[in-house]
């Protein structure tokens, strides 16, 4: 088998509205890989067809254990990952809000490495395959049998009014707007999706500066972006880029890789 890193959509348009994008990624000759993702507002769950998750975090392959299985939650900091071994994982990227329409009674706030998101038999239905065409087809038939509609018209309302009006925020603009106080929109966020109202906003803020550089306008210059996103100068942008990769901006986008033909750009170790 090859080395492949493919980022691909989902097909059903119900899996489309929580579900942001999947990937594939396969090492079959990997030693060691090391890598960084910077903050997120989406969340994953990441299937490794056969590892194990060591005290210090490490991703090691044991050819004969199970599958792992990983949720990682909103990242309000760098998320440093070390891969052992061949590696064979399917990755699900869900939108805010996404994966409590398929899994309940869980604390989507922090990490889950003890919960079985899909079975044996299914497992080996999506690692038998690299044409991520049928792989799509898989995985949203295997969630839409999980399919629980759960609503949420504080944090649905929220979010997209952030989204909406990310560049002219105010936490109090929000909570006016939704008519609930500060504090009970705080703890919904704390609650369901691990980080406040105010870190939501800045994490997606980040992600859309991030995306601007990258994907829409790769020559515009810091103070630019900095204007085009209503940061209050140059220098409140550079700030948020150290808080977010211990980075300046120009170090940051010089030092990573875009993988895929979505929004994942990691740090790669060398």
């Amino acid at each position: 088998m090859k080395e492949i890193f493919k980022t691909f959509k989902p097909q059903h348009l119900l899996i489309k509205k929580y579900v942001d994008y999947y990937y594939l990624d396969i090492k079959p000759d990997n030693s060691i890989n090391e890598f960084q993702c910077f903050p997120h507002f989406n969340n994953t769950i990441s299937f490794y067809r056969s590892h194990i998750r060591s005290q210090n975090g490490e991703i090691i392959f044991s050819n004969t254990d199970l599958a792992l299985q990983i949720f990682t939650p909103i990242r309000q900091r760098v998320l440093n990952v070390i891969q052992r071994g061949e590696v064979h994982r399917v990755v699900i990227v869900f939108k805010p809000l996404g994966i409590q329409q398929f899994y309940k009674d869980l604390n989507f706030a922090n990490y889950i490495t003890s919960f079985e998101f899909l079975k044996e038999y299914e497992l080996q239905e999506i690692f038998c395959t690299t044409d991520t065409d049928t792989l799509a087809l898989s995985l949203d038939r295997l969630l839409l049998s999980r399919f629980n509609h759960v609503e949420n018209s504080i944090l649905e309302r929220s979010i997209l009014y952030i989204f909406n009006n990310c560049e002219n925020f105010s936490v109090a603009y929000l909570s006016a707007a939704i008519g609930i106080s500060r504090q009970h929109l705080n703890r919904n966020f704390q609650s369901f999706l691990g980080v406040s109202v105010k870190k939501f906003h800045e994490i997606v803020l980040f992600r859309k500066t991030i995306n601007n550089k990258l994907f829409e306008n790769p020559k515009r210059n810091f103070t630019e972006l900095a204007y085009e996103f209503n940061y209050n100068d140059q220098s409140h942008l550079n700030k948020t880029y150290k808080n977010f990769t211990a980075d300046s901006p120009k170090s940051f986008f010089n030092k990573g890789t875009v993988l895929g033909n979505q929004d994942i750009f990691w740090r790669l170790q060398q």
